[in-house]
């Protein structure tokens, strides 16, 4: 079966600026009892490194409970946590970019992650929705 990126990327434009559009996905992360783990600033990385780029920014953020469900099933599924949010700017309008969950059972077939990666889709579906 061909995976196609709308299969597992989630993606909203926001009228937001830059900023106010990061800071909103920490603020939706947080009420939907998630904790921000870091903010990694990808333009300031690639910047100091000779590299332009538009303002990127990942959210990386988690449920230890979710988590902990997902490596007792299989801990390879630790090579795709914490979970992530990306924000950046392209030809000057904003986006909101998140991995879907719903990919994790076909990646890990034999892990029977149940129901889970779909309540966790839509919980990223609704930050993304929210900050936006």
């Amino acid at each position: 079966m061909q995976i196609k990126p709308e299969d597992f990327i989630y993606t909203q434009e926001t009228n937001k600026t830059f900023a106010e559009t990061v800071q909103s996905v920490q603020d939706e992360i947080i009420k939907a009892s998630m904790r921000v783990l870091y903010v990694h600033d990808v333009q300031k990385t690639l910047t100091e490194k000779g590299f332009a780029r538009e303002p990127f920014k990942i959210v990386e953020f988690c449920s230890a409970k979710f988590a902990n469900e997902f490596l007792d099933k299989d801990i390879k599924i630790g090579l795709c946590l914490p979970c992530k949010i990306n924000v950046y700017v392209k030809n000057k309008q904003t986006f909101i970019s998140g991995l879907r969950p719903i990919i994790l059972p076909q990646l890990f077939p034999e892990a029977n992650l149940g129901e889970r990666p779909k309540e966790i889709d839509q919980i990223i579906q609704n930050i993304i929705n929210n900050a936006k």
